[in-house]
């Protein structure tokens, strides 16, 4: 089965096509460019360079969240789109879920961050045990002593991955010698990590559902906050 991966849930916006556990191409884009406009020409140039045919892919991954709530709203739309257009399956991932399959390493725990504006931070922590992604801490959002604490809980060397970078600015004395950043190619999102862990949860029935999938949010966007902000004024 061919999967066709998106991640729009940050600044990178990255696809992907792999044929089951292989991967046969990876476009990522780094720049901060808008999705809108970038996504569907990456698509459509991954699927030629590829000589896929649409009516090939048999399973849509999309990254769900948390992350950018634009990002989100768009990688959702398209994916939703063309899984209606092709008749294929949709699965949804979990954005920090997606970021530990970048690292399928065994005896640390990973730590995914992700921004979450006002000096906060979206954090869940996984650890591999015997080939499995396993939970140690859902996600929530977390400031950085509090994302610290959480991570020396697990008593384990530890790797920081997604937007760890803005996290580490915020430690005048840097990070505690048993946490690490991963390097930088492995700790942004990658399309293909979506698509393995699409496929590790496949469910070809209940994946029949194209619409109904909701953004992973966490969080009320700014806007919603100010709009009731507004209306407790009035």
């Amino acid at each position: 089965m061919l999967t066709l991966a998106i991640d729009t849930a940050t600044k990178v916006c990255t696809v992907a096509l792999c044929r089951e556990q292989e991967l046969l191409a990876e476009y990522t884009i780094n720049m901060g460019m808008t999705h809108s406009e970038g996504l569907l020409p990456q698509l459509e140039q991954l699927l030629e360079r590829c000589g896929v045919d649409k009516k090939e892919i048999g399973l849509l991954a999309v990254s769900m969240g948390p992350g950018s709530f634009t990002g989100l709203r768009i990688g959702l739309a398209t994916a939703e789109a063309m899984a209606y257009a092709w008749q294929c399956c949709l699965h949804g991932v979990d954005t920090l879920k997606a970021l530990a399959y970048n690292i399928p390493l065994e005896g640390m725990v990973l730590s995914p961050v992700l921004d979450a504006q006002k000096g906060n931070f979206y954090q869940a922590l996984y650890t591999w045990q015997q080939g499995q992604l396993v939970e140690l801490a859902p996600v929530t959002v977390v400031n950085v002593q509090q994302a610290l604490e959480r991570i020396a809980l697990q008593g384990m060397p530890a790797l920081l991955l997604g937007e760890s970078q803005r996290l580490v600015k915020k430690l005048p004395e840097g990070l505690p010698a048993w946490l690490k950043q991963a390097p930088e190619a492995l700790r942004m999102p990658r399309a293909s990590s979506v698509a393995w862990a699409a496929l590790n949860e496949f469910d070809p029935e209940a994946d029949k559902r194209i619409f109904g999938l909701e953004p992973y949010y966490i969080r009320r966007s700014e806007a919603e906050e100010l709009w009731e902000k507004k209306q407790q004024q009035q």
